[in-house]
C-alpha cells in the first residue's frame, strides 16, 4: 500500500528500539497520542472505584462470575491505574496496552457475558480495539517512549 508517509517501517531497529518507538508520524501521531491519553484517563477513572468503592466493586465482580476475592479487585484496579498512567505519560505504551487489552478481553468475557448491555458490550470492546491499535502503533506524539527509543539507539563502536 502506498501512502501518505504517516507510517514508519522499523526493520533496521533493534527489538528494544521497536518496543519504545512509534510507527506513525504527522497528524496520525498526534491522533494516536490523543487516543493514548484519552484512554489512559478512562482507565485511571475506571480504577478509582476499585479502591474507593471496593465493596461495591467486589459484589460486581462476584456478579460477573469471578471468585469472591478482594485481591482480584485490587489487582485489576492496580493494573488499570498503573497502565492508565503509563498511557497518559506515553511510557511503556505497548506494555500498558497489552495489559489493558487482556483486562478488556476479561471484562468482555465476564461482565459482557453475564450482564451484557451497552457499557460491557460497547465501551469495553472499543477500549480493547484501542489497546490493540496502540500495541501496533506505539505511543504516537508527545510521549516519553520516544526519548527511550532514542536512548537505546545503537551508537558507533558499541556492541
Amino acid at each position: 500500500m502506498g501512502g501518505s508517509g504517516n507510517v514508519e517501517h522499523h526493520s533496521d531497529r533493534s527489538p528494544t528500539q521497536r518496543f519504545f518507538s512509534t510507527r506513525v508520524r504527522g497528524g496520525v501521531a498526534v491522533a494516536t497520542a490523543v487516543l493514548r491519553i484519552a484512554t489512559g484517563l478512562v482507565f485511571v477513572l475506571f480504577s478509582l472505584p476499585k479502591f474507593l468503592a471496593h465493596e461495591y466493586e467486589l459484589a460486581e465482580f462476584v456478579r460477573y462470575g469471578l471468585p469472591d476475592s478482594s485481591v482480584i479487585v485490587y489487582l485489576v484496579g492496580t493494573l488499570e491505574l498503573g497502565a492508565g498512567l503509563m498511557l497518559i505519560l506515553g511510557i511503556g505504551t505497548r506494555l500498558a496496552a497489552l495489559g489493558l487489552a487482556l483486562n478488556m478481553a476479561g471484562a468482555i468475557a465476564t461482565a459482557g457475558v453475564q450482564v451484557g448491555g451497552p457499557f460491557h458490550l460497547g465501551v469495553a470492546p472499543a477500549l480493547l480495539f484501542s489497546m490493540v491499535y496502540l500495541l501496533w502503533a506505539g505511543s504516537g506524539a508527545a510521549a516519553l517512549d520516544r526519548a527511550l527509543a532514542t536512548r537505546f539507539a545503537p551508537t558507533s563502536g558499541r556492541m
